[in-house]
């Protein structure tokens, strides 16, 4: 699958439809995310790096999933309370998507073509994956759920110096 993350556009969570396109030459962080998952306090650290690193270029973006464990079973308002008043996210959320499957978000399957998991899987396994993405709309690097916000700051870094 060629080309870049520019390619796609994503609903936020508000309803306004957001072209990717809008975050060019910028270092992008895709997740998904869900409110009731055992990897839900990451948003404290995502929040951290997005506050850390948005004046140097970094986007964060975070993309509800309700595909595992029906862990973010909430309405877009709903997960936008949530997010906002447990974690004070400012980082651009956007609408309920799945990742996986017929009906998987165009983008993802290009990320999971782009970043194949273990063992060169062509799915997500859980919330909380997360993919780096380079200035120039490229897939640099995929992270598994277990691995914590703090642990990309170096990779984050990295790309924002090129």
């Amino acid at each position: 699958m060629a080309g870049n993350i520019y390619q796609f556009k994503a609903k936020l969570n508000n309803g306004q439809v957001k072209s990717l396109q809008e975050y060019k030459g910028k270092v992008l962080l895709v997740i998904n995310t869900a409110s009731k998952c055992g990897f839900t306090p990451q948003y404290n650290g995502l929040q951290k790096l997005y506050q850390k690193y948005q004046s140097r270029g970094l986007a964060v973006l975070g993309f509800p999933c309700d595909q595992f464990g029906h862990q973010e079973p909430g309405s877009d308002e709903q997960i936008e309370q949530f997010c906002s008043l447990s974690f004070n996210l400012s980082f651009d959320l956007f609408s309920k998507v799945d990742v996986n499957g017929p009906h998987s978000h165009p983008m993802f399957t290009f990320l999971k073509h782009a970043a194949p998991g273990i063992m060169g899987s062509k799915r997500i396994k859980w919330n909380f994956t997360k993919f780096l993405i380079n200035k120039q709309g490229e897939v640099v690097k995929r992270y598994a759920p277990a691995t914590k916000p703090q642990q990309i700051s170096q990779d984050i870094e990295a790309q924002l110096n090129l």
